[in-house]
């Protein structure tokens, strides 16, 4: 992954909008006295939200003093995480195509080819028309359904680079696609679908307390059995 750096073009200031600002007074209240450093993350993606979905220093430095913490610290959060935004991004779409190992054994290059085409040659740029960008980021978190990219909050799985043609489309058009797998997978259920545990009754609950029944119907086979056994004579 890059080395992560705050962009040289940054606004003079920043503040929240009212809504926002009521929005990180309550956030903020959630937390115990002396914990409201926990309330970083949050803020920090309201802040990015707030501005084209890219995090300025002004905001950072906003964030630090609401929390009572140093910028540096505050810094550190923005510039670990990728999915703070730490220069301008794309009008409808910015790309997080994950390249960590599940996804680069199922074919991530062949999705980051599709940025390079579509979008521009180079990460972190924006398309010529402003309505695209994309990056290489690490795990995502849906290795499962490998390849995957996250675009903005929502998360694309089992892509193809036709497939991520199609949800490219989508954006463009201003009607992006559902989230979740792009080939109709429910979760992380197999391709091809379910081989095993296909009998509903595995999970209907029809047989809820049939465990029960099978001890009783034993303890009674048992007694049964007793009864009819002949005494036992003595030695």
């Amino acid at each position: 992954m890059s080395v992560r750096r705050l962009h040289p073009e940054q606004p003079k200031s920043f503040a929240f909008t009212p809504e926002n600002e009521a929005w990180a007074v309550g956030v903020i209240a959630k937390y115990p006295a002396g914990k409201q450093a926990s309330a970083v993350i949050p803020l920090l993606m309201r802040a990015q939200e707030q501005h084209a979905n890219w995090l300025p220093e002004p905001a950072i430095r906003l964030v630090a003093d609401k929390l009572g913490m140093a910028y540096i610290r505050v810094y550190e959060v923005a510039t670990f995480y990728t999915q703070f935004q730490l220069a301008p991004v794309g009008k409808k779409a910015h790309v997080q195509v994950c390249g960590t190992t599940p996804c680069m054994l199922r074919g991530a290059e062949g999705l980051k080819d599709v940025c390079r085409r579509r979008i521009h040659a180079d990460q972190f740029h924006l398309s010529a028309d402003g309505n695209f960008s994309w990056e290489e980021v690490e795990c995502a978190g849906t290795c499962a359904n490998a390849p995957m990219a996250q675009i903005f909050a929502d998360t694309y799985e089992d892509l193809t680079p036709a497939l991520l043609e199609k949800v490219l489309d989508g954006y463009a058009a201003g009607a992006p696609p559902k989230p979740g797998s792009q080939i109709g997978r429910t979760a992380s259920s197999p391709v091809g679908g379910m081989s095993s545990l296909t009998d509903p009754a595995l999970y209907d609950g029809s047989t809820v307390g049939a465990w029960e029944k099978r001890l009783a119907e034993a303890d009674v086979k048992a007694a049964a059995a007793a009864a009819a056994a002949p005494p036992v004579k003595p030695a």
